[in-house]
């Protein structure tokens, strides 16, 4: 099923069907990051956002081991890209909401959303690139000029909702913290980014 050099691989049925999950558990954390925030958004720290949080930290702990299995069989041989299941801190960014609790007040909520989106949306085409590098080369490309693209529409995204809120009459504590949680929520988007400049080289590698 694998469109590459399977003896050079020694792929299994059970190690292909661990990367595919392991793609699917960071598509999941991705999707589920955009759910908790908006949730926190309307509800602060409630039942729900907690649950979310903790659906984000499991879903990042299953891909961590699901990750050091294919590395096993795989990145011992400098064949693959680091697949750390850590890349993205979904977990560090909705862990670190739930215990400092940043007041945003509603006229942020859509920004905040809005680049929460940008950078799942890099993360997703991040994780889809990835498949693509085990299974369909010639789509890696494709996906991880999607990823430079939203990552530049981040950036600006995150410079503009930084502007509005040092222009506002927040105090300057508030200003600080969510500036700090407009750092963490876009690098996420740059994080992808690196991991796709790393995973081209590795294309261009197994390309020869």
């Amino acid at each position: 099923m694998f469109h590459i050099n399977i003896s050079l691989f020694s792929q299994t049925k059970a190690l292909e069907n661990k990367i595919d999950l392991f793609h699917d558990k960071l598509l999941d954390a991705a999707m589920t990051f955009k759910k908790a925030v908006r949730v926190y958004l309307t509800e602060q720290r409630s039942t729900e956002y907690r649950q979310l949080s903790k659906q984000i930290k499991q879903i990042e702990h299953d891909a961590d081991n699901l990750r050091r299995d294919i590395e096993n069989n795989l990145y011992s041989q400098n064949l693959i890209p680091d697949l750390r299941a850590d890349v993205l801190q979904f977990d560090e960014v909705s862990y670190k909401f739930y215990i400092e609790r940043p007041e945003i007040t509603s006229e942020y909520h859509m920004r905040i959303n809005e680049l929460c989106d940008l950078s799942a949306e890099c993360a997703e085409n991040m994780a889809k690139a990835s498949r693509a590098f085990f299974r369909d080369l010639s789509s890696v490309r494709d996906y991880s000029q999607k990823v430079y693209f939203i990552e530049h529409e981040s950036d600006l995204s995150a410079g503009h909702l930084r502007e509005a809120i040092f222009d506002s009459d927040l105090p300057l504590a508030n200003k600080l913290q969510l500036s700090d949680f407009i750092n963490d929520i876009a690098d996420i988007a740059d994080i992808a980014e690196d991991f796709i400049d790393e995973l081209l080289i590795f294309t261009i590698k197994r390309d020869i």
